[in-house]
């Protein structure tokens, strides 16, 4: 692991840590920011408990553990994508800029929008990366192309054989008929 990665990953975990820590020893903090977001999602999705402390609870139980996760390089991938889906739910409830009165308010609040998205696309980012070793469709694509290889080499071979062997064929038959 490349040190850049290895002190890169903690850091962008540490956001998630925090904050999910806090989110589940203190739902009833959040529980009121995160009721209009919540409640249609709730309603649209059974699988969903219908307390919104509950699945403030599930969210920060979500990025505390994919914060460490991360942070440690442990399915690194997987990590930073359950974190980027905890992070749009939790920037639309906490960061509504568009709704700040005060002007101060949204000035404040449109820089936190802000922080959270470049959080997300530092995410992606991770969820992208290797690690220097190829990814699945990368091998994928080579294991295909080497198929193809080895089937033209084999076509090749079968090919120049067959030649001799039906030459060799032809003045067989043609010894066996006299």
């Amino acid at each position: 692991m490349s040190l850049l990665r290895m002190a890169g990953r903690p850091m962008l975990a540490s956001m998630f840590v925090a904050g999910g820590l806090h989110a589940l020893r203190r739902p009833a903090d959040v529980a009121p920011a995160a009721e209009p977001i919540v409640r249609p999602v709730a309603d649209r999705v059974a699988a969903l408990p219908d307390d919104t402390e509950q699945l403030v609870r599930l969210n920060g139980a979500v990025q505390v553990a994919g914060g460490v996760l991360l942070g440690l390089g442990r399915c690194p991938r997987l990590a930073a994508l359950a974190l980027a889906a905890t992070l749009v739910p939790t920037t639309l409830a906490a960061h509504r800029y568009w709704d700040a009165e005060d002007p101060s308010d949204r000035a404040q609040q449109r820089i936190h929008f802000l922080k959270n998205l470049s959080m997300m696309g530092g995410l992606l980012i991770a969820a992208d990366d290797t690690g220097s070793a190829p990814s699945l469709l990368w091998r994928g694509r080579h294991a295909a192309q080497d198929l193809r290889h080895d089937a033209h080499l084999v076509h090749r071979s079968v090919k120049a054989a067959a030649r001799p062997a039906a030459a060799a064929g032809g003045i067989r038959a043609k010894l066996g008929s006299c």
